[in-house]
Order: structure tokens, then sequence, then C-alpha cells
């Protein structure tokens, strides 16, 4: 009986990266490779997430949505960036980051981005009394480029 053939593929399937990231609560934004269509405009980001344990919870994040993200049209890789904020007593900042950023991207596009769930129907209420829209505008455009 003859062996079987193994192949080596040429590009890696994950690159983990180091990141100078300190805090547990942060938000992350995932990039596909390619602009997506939405109702105003194209945009490369796909989901735009929070958590609460740090950079383990990404990882498990992009890799439950890998398949749905790489299935989309022209699209053969993605990235995740992250995004913090300095924290302030009793409010969570972090989540008000995760709704703001939801918020304005919805404004800018006409849609919450792909894969997220929520935030489809969230309404402001004092997300921009945190964050200013033109850095939030800065913030996705960064992302994408």
């Amino acid at each position: 009986m003859p062996s079987l053939l193994v192949k080596l593929h040429r590009s890696p399937a994950l690159t983990v990266t180091r990141t100078d990231v300190r805090s547990e609560r942060l938000v992350y934004v995932i990039v596909a490779c390619k602009p997506q269509r939405y109702r105003f405009a194209r945009s490369p980001v796909v989901y735009v997430g929070t958590t609460r344990r740090g950079l383990g919870r990404i990882a498990a994040s992009a890799a439950y949505r890998a398949d749905k993200i790489l299935s989309l049209r022209g699209v053969e890789s993605f990235h995740v960036r992250v995004v913090t904020c300095r924290p302030r007593r009793n409010v969570k900042t972090w989540a008000k980051l995760e709704r703001a950023l939801l918020l304005r991207f919805r404004e800018r596009y006409g849609d919450v981005p792909l894969c997220n769930q929520q935030g489809k129907r969230i309404q402001e209420t004092d997300e921009f009394r945190y964050f200013k829209r033109e850095r939030l505008d800065q913030i996705i455009d960064g992302v994408e480029g």
C-alpha cells in the first residue's frame, strides 16, 4: 500500500502577536481583508465586541466567528484590533465604548457589522458624553487601514 502524501502549506493558518494591553476589560474589532457591503458604504469591519476576560476571549471569539467571516465573498483572512480607554469610577467604560462604536458604525454605514447580533436595535443613551464622535470615526477609519 503506498504511503500518503504529506503537504506543508506555505501560509500560516494562525499568527499570534504580543500586544501591550494591560487591561482585561477591552473592546476589539475584527477586520476582514476585503471591505464588505453595507447600506451606505463599504467597510472591512465585520465585528465589534467587548470582553472582561482579556486577550484569551478575543482568540476564542475570532475562532468562533472564523467560518462565518471566511465565508464572506472575497475574504481570505482577517485580523483583530484592540481598542481601549481609560477607566472611570462607577462606569463600565469598555461597555460604553463598544456601544458608542456600534452606534457610530451604524450611523456611518447604515447597519451594524455583519457578524454582530447585538446593536441592531440599540438606542443612544449617554455614550457620546464619554467619547467624541470624531475620535470614534478616527478609530473606525484607523482599524480599516
